[in-house]
């Protein structure tokens, strides 16, 4: 359990990093996102998935 509340509050502070850094930034990029039809976004979003399932493959097994 702390194994993964340390994963949980890691993510919190990378997806929470933009946003504080370049609010401005971030509110035209949402404003495009919502612009792109949903397909695009569910290939974006599994692109994301898979990158993420290798990413913890190879810092379990690498």
């Amino acid at each position: 359990m702390n194994f993964f509340l340390t994963v949980l509050g890691l993510v919190m502070i990378l997806e929470g990093m933009p946003y504080f850094a370049f609010p401005e930034r971030i509110k035209s990029w949402l404003a495009y996102i919502s612009t792109l039809p949903a397909g695009r976004l569910r290939l974006v979003g599994f692109a994301a998935m898979v990158a993420g399932m290798g990413l913890v493959y190879l810092g379990q097994h690498g």
